[in-house]
């Protein structure tokens, strides 16, 4: 991790939403979800702004040996979001201990603040990561 990498540093993204990012297509299993209107789902909003965060301090890391996880989100949905329009998802790194990079994260889709909240990413080598996981799938089989 480079120690250029502090709070302050901000990014913005934009993403039009798709027809394939509402909630009916969140899991097309869950009848529940299929009588849902189609806007933005939470599950996929969560993800974008996660999203965002990684890309935000990816020039920090020594990428691809060097990646970050989400550990913690915090996020309101506050409006809703027709496919169509375009969500800019704007970053900050507030803060940064040891290897865990806190986030405040807002989206705005272009009519309303749709989401604003905080999140949390720990950098991981990726192969001590996946060595890990491979551990754990072994275990269970």
């Amino acid at each position: 991790m480079s120690p250029d990498l502090k709070p302050g540093i901000t990014f913005d993204f934009d993403y039009e939403v798709p027809a394939t990012k509402t909630v009916p297509r969140l899991y097309p299993e869950w009848t529940e979800f299929q009588d849902m209107p189609e806007v933005f789902a939470t599950g996929f909003l969560i993800g974008l702004m996660e999203g965002v965060c990684q890309l935000a301090i990816k020039p920090f890391l020594d990428w691809p040996r060097e990646q970050s996880v989400g550990t913690h989100v915090d996020f309101s949905h506050l409006a809703a979001t027709p496919p169509g329009l375009t969500v800019r998802v704007h970053c900050e790194v507030t803060s940064i201990a040891g290897r865990t990079v806190t986030f405040r994260v807002s989206a705005h889709d272009g009519v309303d603040l749709i989401s604003e909240g905080t999140h949390q990413r720990v950098i991981i080598d990726a192969a001590r990561f996946n060595q890990k996981l491979q551990a754990k799938k072994s275990s269970v089989t």
